[in-house]
């Protein structure tokens, strides 16, 4: 019996890649955005197995990390795209999953890096949005108008640069996440301590990080809580600033998106 189910499993993967679906990161489609003034996103598009045009689906937002900036829309899957992709994500949680590239010689969010050995960052309380992340929001907002996404399940998770993005999308617009998942991130802890959106957050930071000092996550944890916002926080004793290789193994990584809506 277990042959006869490993055997329908594969000739099932097989099926499903003969139809242009490879399981893995290759399987996202390869697309820019323009914005209304004209800037130009490029980003990485995956739509579920099965995908129905006359049904609504959530959506995961992944923002990546600074070493995977650039242009060849391709870098930004460089961590987690085949977790994403993989045949049993995709048949378990089924989303629309949108993974845009930063440019170089930008960031996703406006903060003050380290100059010099024993400097921290600075997240400030007020800044603009930067031209990518923005970009980014009308992105998602155009795939809202086409009438593709539940709304009520629109999750935002990133990286490092990306997991400050995270934070930052989310305290800019409280009442669109469900949920925000940034690992080995940090943010401006006044803009926390006033965070009053509906948003839960799962936060993820390696103790040892010697680019992202871990502070800012548990920090970030202690201030969400003291707001009244669903927050948990896990710590990987020994792990440097790959912290998303554990993060991304988390058995529930996903269904804890997903067990979440507004």
């Amino acid at each position: 019996m277990k042959t006869l189910r490993g055997f329908f499993f594969l000739f099932l993967c097989l099926l499903l890649s003969a139809g242009g679906y490879a399981g893995d990161k290759a399987s996202f489609l390869k697309k820019q955005f323009t914005t209304r003034d004209g800037y130009k996103l490029n980003y990485r598009v995956l739509y579920p197995l099965n995908y129905d045009a006359g049904q609504k689906y959530p959506v995961i937002l992944f923002l990546h990390g600074a070493g995977e900036r650039g242009s060849d829309n391709e870098a930004q899957l460089f961590h987690g795209g085949d977790m994403f992709a993989s045949y049993e994500n995709q048949s378990k949680y089924p989303a629309i999953i949108i993974a845009p590239q930063c440019p170089e010689n930008i960031w996703w969010t406006d903060y003050k890096r380290p100059d010099k050995a024993g400097e921290k960052r600075v997240y400030p309380y007020s800044a603009p949005m930067t031209k990518p992340l923005a970009a980014v929001k009308e992105l998602l907002d155009n795939y809202i108008a086409k009438g593709m996404v539940d709304t009520k399940r629109i999750y935002v998770t990133g990286l490092s640069m990306g997991a400050m993005a995270t934070f930052d999308i989310v305290l800019r617009y409280p009442n669109t996440f469900a949920t925000a998942t940034p690992i080995c991130g940090g943010a401006n802890l006044q803009r926390l301590a006033n965070f009053k959106g509906k948003t839960a957050f799962s936060i993820y930071h390696g103790s040892v990080d010697r680019t992202v000092d871990v502070q800012f996550s548990r920090d970030a944890y202690e201030t969400l809580k003291k707001a009244g916002a669903e927050v948990r926080y896990k710590e990987y004793p020994g792990v440097d600033h790959n912290s998303w290789d554990n993060a991304f193994a988390e058995p529930d990584y996903l269904s804890w998106m997903f067990g979440h809506s507004l």
